[in-house]
């Protein structure tokens, strides 16, 4: 069993342990070592995210930083239309941590900053292989519509007016849009 974690945003001393994380995650991906070794640098934060980017930090017993997410506005054309998201820039998770429930306390921390902020949804931009984690939380799969802007594995999550839910997303207070 894993031990339990706490949620804090994250401030600038805690950049080196957070990309400490990103590093090992991204290096699980099924991804060429070369192309995770050129693309690292694209995933790793410093002070100046800081002031653009929220990043939320979940924290072991120990204190010890087992995973991170990242977020800001979305961009009005890379959401549905009329709709305004909150973009979850990043989510990453100690490798050995993962499919321990800390992605997912992550990823309700997103959705419960965006709903306090008056957002329509949660847009999430992923890895392929991540595409299952998100759908088993409710999040649907937008289309392609213009296949050299949109990236090919967004995520949306819509959120009731209520607060209410259905289906697979009931704990995050969201639901799903099928169709």
């Amino acid at each position: 069993m894993s031990s339990p974690t706490l949620l804090r945003p994250a401030n600038p001393d805690d950049l080196a342990a957070v990309n400490a994380v990103i590093e090992r995650a991204v290096m699980t991906w099924k991804l060429p070592e070369r192309v995770k070794r050129l693309a690292m640098s694209t995933y790793l934060y410093n002070a100046h995210d800081l002031e653009h980017l929220h990043l939320e930090l979940a924290e072991d017993s120990a204190a010890a930083i087992v995973g991170v997410a990242a977020w800001e506005p979305a961009a009005a054309r890379d959401c549905p239309e009329g709709r305004r998201g909150l973009l979850l820039h990043g989510l990453y998770v100690e490798p050995g941590r993962q499919c321990q429930g800390v992605g997912a306390e992550l990823l309700s921390a997103a959705a419960a900053s965006a709903r306090e902020q008056g957002y329509d949804g949660l847009l999430v931009k992923a890895q392929a292989e991540a595409e299952n984690f998100f759908r088993r939380r409710g999040l649907r799969r937008l289309a392609v519509e213009d296949a050299g802007r949109d990236y090919p594995h967004r995520f949306w999550l819509e959120f009731t007016d209520t607060g209410t839910s259905a289906g697979a997303g009931k704990e995050l207070g969201y639901r799903s849009e099928h169709g």
